[in-house]
């Protein structure tokens, strides 16, 4: 940010003007196609009005990246070790699922980052969110041993989890094309892909 006095009330509500308009165009253009005219515009701003709170595109996208992983990791953060392992995955499922329809662009601006190489967040991804899966996966592997979960790979476990709930975000108007518009996408893959975990996951 180019000053370091604390915001005003207005000066707060530019900035998440920014940050919101931001997130629209760059879940829509990605990063290369994005730019601060049209992030201006988005947000109703002068473009120097907006260089007085992010100096640079890429600082408002890191802002956006940074925000958007730690909010990413709460579904994972909240499996409970001490709960019916079955019902906590199933439990993983819905509150992933529940994000794509919560945070759609959310969850594209992330998946388009991933795409690129995540040469903004990788350090982020090698830590936070590798120490986090890893503490997961080691939950999930004393699950299987006591012979309370089918003996699938924990770690690709979750890898299938993210795919099959983030996909309805990503490729919202995919799945929007291919069943019509008189259908509800995700209440249909919340029914199903419970179907799918208890199948999958009964020892």
């Amino acid at each position: 940010m180019a000053t370091t006095k604390p915001l005003t009330r207005i000066q707060e509500k530019n900035r998440a003007l920014v940050l919101d308009a931001a997130l629209e165009v760059f879940s829509r253009e990605g990063f290369r196609g994005a730019t601060l005219d049209a992030i201006a515009r988005e947000a109703g701003l002068s473009k120097p009005n907006l260089l007085y709170y992010f100096p640079s595109k890429e600082e408002i996208h890191i802002t956006l990246l940074e925000g958007l992983v730690d909010t990413w990791l709460d579904p994972l953060r909240a499996l409970d070790e001490d709960g019916d392992p079955q019902e906590e995955l199933r439990a993983y499922v819905r509150r992933k699922l529940q994000m794509s329809r919560d945070f759609p662009r959310e969850s594209r601006l992330f998946a388009q980052e991933i795409v690129q190489g995540a040469p903004r967040i990788e350090r982020g991804l090698s830590t936070d969110l590798k120490t986090l899966v890893d503490a997961k996966a080691s939950v999930i592997a004393r699950w299987q041993k006591a012979g309370r979960l089918a003996p699938v790979d924990p770690h690709h476990l979750i890898f299938s989890i993210w795919s099959l709930t983030q996909h309805y975000a990503d490729f919202e108007v995919q799945v929007r094309a291919v069943l019509g518009p008189d259908r509800d996408p995700l209440t249909e893959a919340e029914a199903f892909l419970d179907t799918l975990f208890t199948r999958l996951l009964a020892p």
